[in-house]
Protein backbone atom coordinates (compact mmCIF):
# COMPACT_ATOMS: atom_id res chain seq x y z
CA UNK A 1 0.00 0.00 0.00
CA UNK A 2 1.16 3.66 -1.19
CA UNK A 3 -0.67 6.60 -0.60
CA UNK A 4 -1.50 8.95 -3.23
CA UNK A 5 1.29 10.82 -4.91
CA UNK A 6 0.04 13.36 -7.40
CA UNK A 7 4.01 14.08 -7.92
CA UNK A 8 4.81 10.89 -9.43
CA UNK A 9 1.89 10.24 -11.42
CA UNK A 10 2.29 13.67 -12.76
CA UNK A 11 6.10 13.03 -13.79
CA UNK A 12 5.35 9.61 -14.77
CA UNK A 13 3.03 11.26 -17.23
CA UNK A 14 6.11 14.40 -17.85
CA UNK A 15 8.85 11.14 -18.60
CA UNK A 16 6.00 10.00 -21.38
CA UNK A 17 5.11 13.35 -22.66
CA UNK A 18 8.61 14.12 -22.92
CA UNK A 19 9.58 16.06 -25.98
CA UNK A 20 5.69 15.73 -27.16
CA UNK A 21 3.25 18.62 -28.34
CA UNK A 22 1.12 18.56 -25.71
CA UNK A 23 0.99 21.65 -23.26
CA UNK A 24 1.56 21.62 -19.57
CA UNK A 25 -2.30 22.79 -19.56
CA UNK A 26 -3.26 19.50 -21.06
CA UNK A 27 -1.24 17.93 -18.70
CA UNK A 28 -2.59 19.32 -15.69
CA UNK A 29 -6.40 18.82 -17.05
CA UNK A 30 -5.84 15.28 -17.40
CA UNK A 31 -4.52 14.99 -13.93
CA UNK A 32 -7.50 16.92 -12.81
CA UNK A 33 -9.69 14.31 -14.74
CA UNK A 34 -7.52 11.17 -13.39
CA UNK A 35 -8.08 12.42 -9.48
CA UNK A 36 -11.31 13.49 -9.99
CA UNK A 37 -12.42 9.78 -11.88
CA UNK A 38 -10.31 7.91 -8.27
CA UNK A 39 -12.49 10.15 -5.85
CA UNK A 40 -15.71 8.98 -7.88
CA UNK A 41 -15.22 5.60 -7.20
CA UNK A 42 -16.03 6.55 -3.42
CA UNK A 43 -13.51 3.79 -2.03
CA UNK A 44 -10.62 4.74 0.40
CA UNK A 45 -8.01 2.45 -1.40
CA UNK A 46 -7.86 1.86 -5.27
CA UNK A 47 -5.54 -0.31 -6.50
CA UNK A 48 -2.55 0.54 -8.62
CA UNK A 49 -3.78 -0.87 -11.51
CA UNK A 50 -6.88 0.96 -11.92
CA UNK A 51 -4.51 4.21 -12.05
CA UNK A 52 -2.32 2.70 -14.49
CA UNK A 53 -5.43 2.16 -16.87
CA UNK A 54 -6.75 5.59 -16.10
CA UNK A 55 -3.16 6.98 -16.91
CA UNK A 56 -3.28 5.23 -20.21
CA UNK A 57 -6.72 6.22 -21.17
CA UNK A 58 -5.54 9.81 -20.46
CA UNK A 59 -2.29 9.36 -22.50
CA UNK A 60 -3.93 8.05 -25.26
CA UNK A 61 -6.23 10.84 -25.37
CA UNK A 62 -2.89 13.37 -25.26
CA UNK A 63 -1.11 11.36 -27.53
CA UNK A 64 -0.22 8.09 -28.89
CA UNK A 65 3.39 8.30 -28.57
CA UNK A 66 2.91 9.06 -25.02
CA UNK A 67 0.48 6.42 -24.53
CA UNK A 68 2.78 3.91 -26.29
CA UNK A 69 6.46 4.68 -24.05
CA UNK A 70 3.74 4.73 -20.80
CA UNK A 71 2.66 1.26 -21.95
CA UNK A 72 5.48 -0.11 -22.50
CA UNK A 73 6.92 0.32 -19.77
CA UNK A 74 3.64 -0.84 -17.65
CA UNK A 75 2.99 -3.45 -19.56
CA UNK A 76 6.24 -4.79 -19.61
CA UNK A 77 6.00 -5.41 -22.86
CA UNK A 78 8.59 -8.13 -23.94
CA UNK A 79 9.42 -7.72 -27.26
CA UNK A 80 8.86 -6.08 -30.72
CA UNK A 81 5.57 -8.02 -31.30
CA UNK A 82 3.93 -6.89 -28.02
CA UNK A 83 4.98 -3.49 -29.29
CA UNK A 84 3.65 -3.96 -32.95
CA UNK A 85 0.43 -5.66 -31.16
CA UNK A 86 -0.42 -2.37 -28.94
CA UNK A 87 0.51 -0.40 -31.99
CA UNK A 88 -1.94 -2.34 -34.35
CA UNK A 89 -5.05 -2.28 -31.22
CA UNK A 90 -4.24 1.58 -31.19
CA UNK A 91 -4.66 1.87 -34.67
CA UNK A 92 -8.18 -0.43 -35.28
CA UNK A 93 -9.77 1.62 -31.81
CA UNK A 94 -11.52 4.97 -32.11
CA UNK A 95 -9.90 7.46 -28.97
CA UNK A 96 -12.26 7.49 -26.75
CA UNK A 97 -12.58 10.78 -24.89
Amino acid sequence: RQPFDEEKLRAGMQRALENRPVSVERLESSLVHIKHKLRATGEREVKSLVVGELVMAELQKLDEVAYIRFASVYKRFQDLNEFREEIDRLAREPVKE
